[in-house]
């Protein structure tokens, strides 16, 4: 299966109001971005605890509302904070709101503060994975019985790069697995994904390998040379984290151009 390249965003949504929110995904949008994510978090992760936060799902919705291309998703789900029913039937919901470009996203959590904070039992890292592991079948129950039934197969992203417990998942059960691996790590990760496809009858190609950066004016990254080293490690979707409350798209403007010279010849 030969994929095109595929450029994401996230855009943080910490320190920023919320009108900075919805330029910077206007913008996305705009620039011909393929995807723009947030995260599932409720207080910011740098730049200081306390600063300006707003929650992942009731976003989307808007972001569904807001614009008409681009796919969008949460990089990535807590599975800790909602019902896996009712995180099915939120994802059905905002699925039918964007006409069918919602991706998605799914982990096992990790950030305490949060778990702390709102409550939830933080417990221990294999057991927020096996919770996870009972959580992706009944959503994917939950989905085939809802009426109406999503637009589309929504696709699911697992991110995590445990090598028994998630990436069997996502041999499993994703159709995107993203990772913040490179070089001869991401090689030995994706060579025990393939183990795991393997061992239930799956065609590893099935699964796109996302990759992570982060944006900003001081990164100076060059897409035609990290780009195709990933590229070569069999990544094809390559996501840019921008933070408020200026998400600057300097970065992220690189990656379109070498995106669009990739798939241009390929």
């Amino acid at each position: 299966m030969t994929r095109p390249l595929r450029i994401a965003v996230q855009l943080q949504p910490q320190h920023a109001d919320y009108a900075q929110i919805r330029d910077a995904v206007r913008q996305a949008e705009d620039l011909g971005v393929d995807v723009a994510f947030n995260w599932d978090h409720f207080f910011p992760l740098s730049g200081g605890r306390d600063g300006k936060h707003f929650e992942c799902w009731t976003m989307l919705a808007a972001w569904a509302e807001q614009t008409t291309r681009i796919e969008i998703g949460a990089l990535v789900t807590c599975n800790s904070y909602r019902n896996p029913d009712l995180l099915a039937d939120m994802a059905r919901t905002v699925d039918h709101i964007s006409e069918g470009r919602l991706i998605l996203g799914i982990g096992s959590g990790w950030f305490e503060h949060d778990y702390t904070e709102y409550g939830y039992a933080f417990g221990t890292a294999g057991g927020r994975l096996d919770a996870l592991g009972e959580a992706l079948p009944r959503i994917e129950s939950r989905l085939a019985r809802l009426n109406p039934r999503p637009t589309r197969d929504i696709p699911v992203l697992i991110g995590g790069g445990g090598e028994k417990k998630t990436l069997r998942l996502v041999a499993q059960h994703a159709d995107v697995w993203h990772t913040f691996s490179d070089g001869d790590e991401l090689r030995h990760k994706i060579e025990v994904l393939h183990r795991h496809c393997a061992d239930i009858g799956r065609d590893p190609a099935e699964i796109e390998v996302s990759v992570n950066f982060l944006g900003g004016p001081e990164r100076e990254e060059q897409p035609e040379v990290e780009g195709e080293q990933l590229r070569a490690l069999g990544a094809t979707l390559f996501t840019v984290g921008l933070t408020g409350p200026d998400y600057d798209f300097t970065a992220v403007r690189r990656w379109l151009a070498w995106r669009d010279e990739v798939n241009a010849t390929s």
